[in-house]
C-alpha cells in the first residue's frame, strides 16, 4: 500500500489542516458560532437562522463533526450539536501556536 501524502508531515501539521479544512466555509463558521451562542443547538434551530437548506446545513453539520470539533447526542427525533471541549481546545492550541510562531520582520 502506498504512503499518504499526509504522512510526511507532524500530528500538529495534520491536525491544523484537519481543522482549518472543517472552517474553510463561511456557512461552517456560521454554524459555529450559532453553537457557541446558544452552548448547544439543535439542527432545525440553525434552518431558521442561517439562509440554507436542511440538507446543506446537516451536510455541514458532519463535516464539523467529522472534524471533531462539534459533538452529537441524539434527543429523539432530533440530534443536539455542540462544541466538543476537548478538541476545541486543541484546535485552540495549534491555531494559535501557528499564528504565534509569526514575530513579525518578514518581507520589509
Amino acid at each position: 500500500m502506498g504512503v499518504s501524502k499526509t504522512d510526511g508531515f507532524s500530528l500538529e501539521q495534520n491536525e491544523l489542516a484537519n481543522f482549518a479544512k472543517a472552517l474553510g466555509h463561511p456557512a461552517r463558521i456560521a454554524i459555529v458560532q450559532e453553537i457557541l451562542k446558544q452552548e448547544s443547538c439543535i439542527c432545525n434551530d440553525l434552518v431558521e437562522k442561517l439562509p440554507l437548506s436542511q440538507a446543506t446545513i446537516s451536510q455541514h453539520l458532519k463535516a464539523l463533526k467529522n472534524s471533531g470539533l462539534i459533538k452529537g447526542n441524539i434527543e429523539s427525533p432530533r440530534i443536539c450539536y455542540c462544541i466538543n471541549d476537548e478538541v476545541w481546545q486543541r484546535a485552540k492550541n495549534v491555531v494559535c501556536g501557528l499564528m504565534n510562531a509569526f514575530t513579525g520582520g518578514c518581507c520589509k
